[in-house]
């Protein structure tokens, strides 16, 4: 088990690496020219000249993305264009804002999915199924900005019980989650859709297994067989898909935080583009692009910690290349 979480982590590296170097050229295929939106189009070409010389943009490009590889694996993201703040400041200051908003649609689809998808299950091919299949088809087809917009013309023209823009801050916790209620809402709609059928698909399964089948021969409520014994099991596939799940909710929080106006990575990012910040838009997808590594990693061990099956096959499949 050591050997596969070491291969996996350097896999980890090795995806990390390869990012950082398609995101050092991916900047430079943004069309527009940094260095005159800065200084505006009249500027003289001596001062584009010297502050283009300032920003490293003068070097080749592949010498910009080496450049940016070797200050990246050394945590140095390089320094904002415009403000001259480091980075990694700007990143610490926004990073969790955008983590809190994805944990709260990942818990929120949790909370209401897995619900949802047993009910479906225990109620196999009845009217509540078929309601339940329409309601999570329906919330899968949906992209999250489309949620969004929705719901910030509910509660901001027809019911303004919560606020519909803005962040709050930590320092007052039940504003905050007042203003984090909506996006959390539009941002977890889908996956609430998922994790349903999925739960769904894996309680059929299970309540079919033997085990089970005993479990109803010896008397067992069905409430207790549901939720003691068939939930277990059946929610072991939902946890590789968490992991995948909080990082396509962290992408996400990209257009959500800016369609709610909240701070966090979204709109740095794309605030970051408009001006073509280069060190800026590097280092907040970075950031993204390393949580959805970290999380799919750890997803990924959890899932083989749980499942007995895998940790038996990995057991098997590492003696097997041992001295026969």
């Amino acid at each position: 088990m050591i050997v596969y979480i070491v291969k996996r982590a350097l896999m980890a590296f090795v995806v990390v690496v390869l990012l950082m170097v398609f995101l050092g050229v991916l900047v430079h295929l943004i069309p527009g020219d940094p260095v005159k939106i800065i200084l505006g189009q009249q500027a003289s070409p001596a001062l584009s000249e010297q502050v283009r010389v300032q920003m490293g943009l003068d070097k080749p490009v592949a010498t910009q993305v080496w450049l940016f590889v070797w200050h990246a694996l050394r945590g140095d993201l390089g320094t904002d264009f415009i403000t001259h703040v480091p980075v990694l400041t700007l990143i610490a200051d926004a990073l969790p804002h955008t983590v809190v908003l994805a944990i709260a649609g990942l818990g929120l689809a949790v909370v209401l999915g897995v619900p949802l998808g047993v009910y479906a299950a225990s109620h196999a091919n009845s009217l509540g199924d078929r309601v339940t299949a329409l309601l999570s088809v329906s919330l899968i087809t949906m992209p999250a900005y489309i949620a969004g917009l929705l719901l910030l013309l509910a509660f901001t023209v027809e019911l303004p019980l919560v606020p519909s823009i803005g962040t709050g801050s930590f320092e007052h916790p039940l504003d905050y989650l007042r203003h984090l209620l909506l996006p959390a809402v539009a941002l977890g709609s889908t996956w609430i859709g998922y994790i349903a059928r999925m739960v769904r698909t894996s309680m059929i399964e299970v309540l079919n297994s033997n085990y089970i089948r005993t479990a109803r021969a010896y008397g067992l409520k069905q409430r207790t067989i549901l939720y003691k014994h068939a939930l277990k099991n059946a929610l072991i596939p939902t946890v590789a898909v968490l992991g995948v799940g909080l990082g396509h909710l962290m992408g996400g929080a990209v257009l959500i935080e800016n369609i709610f106006s909240r701070s966090g990575l979204g709109q740095l990012i794309l605030g970051a583009i408009a001006t073509r910040n280069y060190p800026v838009i590097r280092g907040g997808v970075l950031a993204i692009a390393v949580l959805f590594v970290v999380t799919n990693l750890i997803a990924d061990l959890s899932y083989r910690f749980l499942d007995p099956r895998i940790r038996v096959e990995i057991g098997g499949s590492g003696r097997q290349g041992g001295p026969g």
